[in-house]
């Protein structure tokens, strides 16, 4: 198994405990609508991190940690959102973007 795929089963271990822990009915349709609200989440810390909203008290530091933890947020749901929908996301890449390195 690649590194890709083992990462997917990891992220699938990790939200489907917790699915069922919190009592979350993951179906097709909560795979898009979870990534888009980490995606909103992510922005908001960019937001924050660039210091285009709201005043605060965070460093820095604090700010860009925060922004880092909601990318692996929308990494995560992409990856379960490929999984969920039987994309095999390493070959779309290489039949996407790798492709060009081939040139």
């Amino acid at each position: 198994m690649n590194n890709l795929n083992t990462l997917v089963e990891k992220c699938e271990t990790i939200s489907s405990g917790y699915a069922q822990k919190n009592s979350i009915n993951r179906t097709q349709d909560w795979f898009l609508f979870k990534l888009q609200e980490e995606l909103g989440e992510l922005t908001k810390a960019y937001v924050n991190y660039k210091g285009l909203g709201r005043k605060n008290d965070k460093s820095p530091e604090q700010l860009k940690s925060e922004l880092a933890d909601e990318l692996a947020d929308v990494l995560g749901h992409v990856l379960l959102f490929a999984k969920h929908n039987d994309i095999d996301l390493e070959n779309s890449f290489q039949a996407k973007w790798l492709k060009h390195l081939n040139g």
